[in-house]
This record gives structure tokens, sequence and C-alpha cells, in this order.
């Protein structure tokens, strides 16, 4: 029997990862504003006070005879030191009033206040011009205002003046910090000498070589040579940072981050675990537990996030990170627990209830989980994830009408509605499609194919990939149907709308092959053959596909060959495993199958066609029931409401002797692929088993129907002449009971 394939979207929904939310720069501590600053020779102040007076001289004894003119001289000097001290107290007392204006903007929400600040600014620089401290204070002000023009100027006067005044470097680095937050990275109009971020890594430069020992100027400097993609330079400042201050959270999390970023995520984890156990911080486990995941080191992950929640037991962020590490992991009961408290912790929040109740489908706790969702969409009634769920949880139940309308309210709402012409952004398309697609695949389960093909134009109408998408699966509808006419008409539509589009193409090349063109199909799909590695990889396994349903095996094997050197990664390596597996399969040498199979698994153990192929090979052989099973409920639990993964399941039961959960099985098979004539001859097979032979004849009776109607690569041909031979037998001992007994009430 051959398996059919069918995707859902990831359920935990990336409507949203992963280490996006690792590392958090700290660019914003450069940005902190310095201490207020006094005028040279003042004394610092909180509040304006009465002006100090100036500064008594000491008694100067004089020579006995003094040179003529000396008289003068001393008193010029006295004069002259007078008036600087009364210049002094006069520019703090305007420091003073500054301050005053300055607090009352703040504090009170007076901003005109600020320019009465800058006005005393200018009063206390008029009475002491060359305090470098003044003019400090007034270019702070005028950042902190947002006059940033005025305030890059006057930091710039002053370094004319005194080029290692370290304020002036900082608040110029301050300047274009915020200039780039902004989005902002032009040449500054009062320094064209380079960009934004070129001028702010120049001031910060400046910064750490007048002050080598600042551990923070250290780090703005890293992260900006990581912004402008300087890795040597950035570790090269980390690395001072963590030489001066080696157990900061910054500088760890900082030089952390400048691995990952660039890929070495064991580099970044060494970072962290450097640090001892006893002295990390929440934020470094946490950060720790993210780098773990990447590393698909599950365990290690979950022990980092239990650290950094033993440490911050309250953090809501660690919890929801290490509820789902745990679900990742499939310690379901122990993910259970922590989105219960994230629930109780956050009420408002529908996130927890979703989660919950996906764990509850995992643990087949259907009902449960429903219950779960619902409570979610009332806490938030437009969350297209809630919706889905819900709508698969119905689907799953055999609630399709049900299931149908979940779809549909979440189609009706104002992000993803077509009733203002449609979705517009990418997300929104892709939102809508989502919906689409799972609605219309409700319908095919019912047997509404014109429902089906209908919700697929509407995905086709959102153009690009979506539409291929919309094609797709308008061709499977009307195949699963049987109406293989409609399937190349669709096929040749869509080819002639997206005459470039490859996937189309091979795609009517299989719909040409399989209505008795094969020539004309292969050779189709070997014109987009073009030499690129990627395009003539997709072109071989298309071609090796069609051989096998034609039965060609060599061309086949010949086919898989040469996509066997184009198969450098590792999902399209366990896709070539699972062809080769199949073909195998197809020719009987089914030890060499279950090999590919398995080389495939141990490259993608999650892997559902693989895992539900193989498990339906192991059952219908009747060995090796016990893995059989497992591997097949992997599969289902990926793919709930996949009528060919709920037979297979049924199937390995029926082996088992298990006949109650073959049975609940597949039925639910059969009401899902109505048109699989193998469903139809599994539960005639149960039925016969459990002494119901009417019910049986009638279901082999229907797999007949659909042998009739199927195309001839779809099943085998002795698989015809089995089912034949059944529903005679079957036919033969009705007739005699009816005989012996009469016409027999219906089972």
């Amino acid at each position: 029997m051959m398996k059919k394939i069918s995707h859902l979207p990831n359920l935990r929904l990336p409507f949203a990862a992963a280490i996006a939310v690792l590392f958090s720069a700290v660019l914003v501590q450069a940005q902190t504003a310095p201490a207020q600053a006094t005028p040279s020779g003042a004394t610092p102040a909180a509040q304006p006070s009465a002006p100090a007076p100036a500064k008594a001289s000491a008694p100067v004894a004089q020579p006995a005879n003094p040179p003529a003119g000396a008289s003068a001289n001393a008193a010029d000097a006295n004069s002259g030191a007078a008036g600087q001290d009364a210049g002094r107290a006069q520019a703090y007392f305007h420091l003073a009033m500054a301050a005053t204006y300055e607090d009352d903007a703040m504090s009170e929400g007076r901003p005109e206040d600020v320019s009465h600040a800058i006005e005393e600014y200018k009063l206390a620089l008029d009475a002491d011009p060359d305090s470098a401290e003044l003019n400090n204070d007034l270019a702070d002000l005028y950042f902190r205002t947002g006059k940033v023009h005025e305030a890059e100027n006057t930091a710039r006067m002053l370094l004319k003046k005194d080029p290692d005044n370290v304020d002036a470097h900082k608040l110029l680095g301050r300047v274009y910090m915020r200039q780039l937050s902004e989005g902002e990275n032009d040449v500054s109009s009062s320094a064209p000498a380079g960009n934004v971020l070129d001028q702010a890594i120049a001031e910060f430069e400046k910064i750490v070589a007048l002050q080598p020992k600042s551990v923070e100027d250290r780090m703005v400097l890293g992260q900006l040579y990581t912004v402008k993609h300087e890795p040597q330079k950035a570790e090269e400042e980390f690395k001072t940072a963590q030489a001066i201050e080696p157990e900061s959270e910054d500088v760890v999390l900082n030089l952390a981050r400048l691995y990952a970023d660039s890929g070495d995520m064991e580099h970044a984890v060494k970072v962290i675990e450097a640090v001892p156990e006893d002295d990390r911080t929440p934020k470094m486990e946490f950060t720790l537990g993210a780098a773990y995941e990447q590393m698909k080191q599950p365990k290690d992950a979950i022990a980092a996030y239990q650290r950094a929640e033993d440490l911050e037991p309250d953090d809501l962020r660690t919890m929801d990170a290490l509820a789902e590490a745990l679900f990742n992991n499939e310690q379901y009961d122990e993910a259970l627990k922590q989105y219960e408290q994230l629930a109780e912790a956050d009420p408002d929040n529908d996130a927890p209830l979703i989660h919950i109740s996906e764990i509850q489908r995992h643990q087949e706790k259907y009902e449960d989980a429903l219950a779960t969702i619902e409570k979610a969409l009332k806490i938030d009634p437009t969350s297209l994830e809630a919706g889905y769920n819900q709508g698969l949880l119905l689907d799953i139940l055999g609630r399709f009408d049900d299931a149908a309308q979940a779809y549909q309210n979440m189609l009706s709402q104002n992000s993803i509605s077509p009733a203002t012409g449609g979705a517009s952004t990418d997300e929104e398309k892709n939102n809508r499609s989502i919906f689409l697609e799972r609605l219309a695949s409700v319908y095919v389960e019912q047997n509404k194919i014109d429902q089906a093909v209908a919700t697929y134009e509407q995905m086709i109408a959102l153009g690009g990939d979506i539409a291929v998408r919309g094609y797709q699966g308008e061709v499977d509808a009307y195949q699963t149907a049987k109406e293989f006419d409609k399937a190349l008409a669709v096929s040749q539509k869509a080819t002639a709308a997206n005459p470039k589009n490859r996937d189309l193409k091979l795609m009517l090349a299989g719909e040409l092959c399989d209505q008795g063109k094969p020539d004309e199909g292969l050779a189709m799909a070997k014109s987009e053959l073009d030499g690129k590695p990627d395009d003539d990889r997709t072109v071989w396994f298309a071609t090796g596909q069609m051989d096998i349903r034609l039965r060609r095996w060599k061309d086949a094997e010949d086919a898989f060959n040469k996509a066997e050197p184009l198969a450098t990664k590792k999902e399209d390596r366990t896709y070539l495993f699972f062809l080769r597996g199949e073909l195998a399969d197809r020719e009987k040498h089914m030890d060499q199958a279950e090999g590919f199979f398995r080389q495939a698994l141990d490259l993608d153990p999650a892997n559902a066609m693989t895992l539900n192929y193989l498990g339906y090979m192991l059952a219908d052989k009747g060995v090796q029931l016990p893995e059989a099973l497992k591997l097949i409920k992997q599969a289902v639990d990926q793919e709930p409401t996949n009528g060919a993964y709920l037979d297979s399941l049924g199937w390995v039961y029926f082996r088992m002797g298990e006949y109650e959960l073959a049975e609940d099985n597949l039925r639910q098979a059969v009401e899902r692929d109505q048109t699989d004539p193998t469903v139809h001859e599994h539960l005639g097979d149960l039925y016969e088993k459990t002494g119901r032979i009417r019910l049986a004849a009638a279901q082999w009776e229907l797999s007949m129907s659909e042998f009739a109607k199927s195309n001839s690569a779809d099943y085998e041909p002795g698989d015809v002449v089995k089912v034949q031979k059944k529903l005679e037998s079957a036919r033969v001992r009705l007739a005699k009971e009816d005989n012996d007994l009469g016409p027999q009430k219906p089972e």
C-alpha cells in the first residue's frame, strides 16, 4: 500500500524560535547621563544657595624697599585674583539657577524652563568662560533635552580646546549612538569625516585610550565593532573587559552573543560555562539554556533553565522557556506543571492555555484539550493560534462541520479577512493561507471536492508560493476524488499561468505519466535540468518517483544515483533514503527497504513519512510489532488527521490482536480517506475477524469499487485479486447462512 503524505503547519505556530531572545544588547548603558559637574573652583551642591563669598587672600609680606612700580604691580595682581574669584562665584550662582530650572522642567513638566536653564548656563559661562565643566554640563543638557545638534557643536568646541576631554568624547559618542538607534547612519553635518557608526567607533576608541580600565566603554566599543561586522576587534574589546572584570554579567553575555552571532554556539556556551556555576546570574543561565537548545541538547537546556528559575523563581520568561524545553523533550507532565503555573500567574494571557491544550492533545486527551482551547478563546477570541488549534481538535474528534466553522471564524478576523480587498501584507497572506489550507483539507475529508477546490482557488488568488500550494492542493483533491482528467487540467492551467515555476512543471509531468503519456511527462521533467545542483537534484528526485509509479525500477535507480552527489544537505539525504526505501519496497526487497528507512530515521528521527512507512511495512509483515506501533504512533502524533497514518495505526493494532483499538482507528481512517481501497479492505478484515461477515463484505465491495476507479500506479495487481477472493468467499458464506436460516438482520 502506498501511504499518502500530507503536512500540517508547525503546531507551535510561528504565527512564531529561538535564539533571538538570547542575548540583549546593552548599548543604552553608554547613554546614561554623567554626574552633574561644577564650575572650576566651585563646591558641588544639590540645591541652589546664596553665592559663596570670594576666598580671602592671605597677607603678603612686602620688601622694605620695593623697586619702582612694585606697589602698582602688586595691586593689579590682587585686583585680578579678586575679580577671578568674583567671576567664579557669579558662575556658581547661575549654575545653581540652571539646576533649579532644569529640575522644574523635568519633575514638574514645565518644558519652558529648559530654555531658562540654558540661559543660566550661558550666563555662568560668561562669568567663567574657561570652565570645561560648565561647557560639558551645557552640552549634556542640550543632549538630554533633544537639542542634539547643539550638543554636538558644544562638544566639538570643547575638543578643539582640549582634545583629551573625555567627557566631551563620551557626549559625542552618546550623540552618535542615539542617531544609530534612530536608524540614522549618514554623515554627520558637523563632522563629515565618516558615517555615524564610524564616528561613534572613533569616539569610543579615544575614550578607552584615555580610560583603559573602563569596562563599560569597552563593552560599548565591542558592540559597535559587532554592528560594523568586525568580530575580531569586538572579541578583543570583550576579552579585555573580561580580564578587568572576569565575572561581569554584561561582559560574559556580550562575548557569548558575539560567538553565537557568528554561528559558533560551542564557543558561546564555553564562555558562560567558564563562570563557576555558583557565580552565574539568572541571565547567564537563561542564555546558556537557549544556547543548548540551539545545539539540540534538550537535557542540558532544561537543567540551565531550571537553575535560572531557582535563582529567580517568579520570572515568567524563564518559566516559559523551561516549559517549552520540557515540552520539546516530550516531558509532558513536567511541562504541564510549568504552563499551569504560568496560567495562574498571568490569567489574562491565553498563551499558557494554548500550550496546555497542546500537551493534552499529545496525551490524546482530546476533549480536555478542546475545553482548554475554548478557555483561551474566551480570553482572546481573535487569537489565530487558538483558533487553529480549535479547528484541529474538532477535526481530530471527527466533528468536521464544526472544524470547518472554526476555520471560517478565523478567516473572518480582520487581520486575515478579504473583506477590504484581501490580505495585504505577506504575514496576513501567510496566515490566511494556513486557514484556507486546513479548511480545504476538511472539505476533502468530507468528500466535498467542489468546496475544497473553491477554497484552494482563494489560495491561488493570494499569488506567489501560496498560489503554487493552492494549485497543488487542487490537484490532490481531484486525485482523491479519482477525477484524473480535472487534475490534469488544473496542472496544465497552473503551468500556463506560471511558465517558469519548476514545481508546477514537475507536477504536470507527473500527471502526464499517470495518464498514459510517460514519455512526454519524463521529457518535460528532464527539460528542467539546468546544471544547477539544487534544481537538478529536485528534477532527479521527481523523475525517480515517476519511474517508480511506472514500475521502471532500473530508471528510478539511475535517477536516484544522479541525485545522490547533489544531495548534500541533511534534509535532502533523508528524502533520498526515503525514496530508495520506497523503491526497494515496491520491488519486494523488504530487508533492503528497511535498511534505507532506518538510515533516513538516523538523520531525522521525527520524519513522519518515514516513521509511518517503516511502521506499516513491519506491521504488514507481522514482525517487530511493538516497534511498529511506536513508530506509527509518533507519525500520528505529528499528523493526527492523516487518514493514511490512522489506517497504519489501526492495522498494527489488528496485527497485535487489539481489535477494539484497531476498529476505532480503522473507522477514522475510512471516514477521512473514503476513496482509498486499502483502508476499506483493512476495515473489512477487522469485521471478518470479529465475526461480522456482512459488514466485512460491504467494506470489501467498497474496496473493489475504489480499485476500479483508481490509477493503476496506486496499487499492485495482486491487491485486487486478494480482495476479490475475500469478497467471493464472504458472499458464499452469506448465501449459505441465508439459505440455512433465512435472511439475516443487518449487523
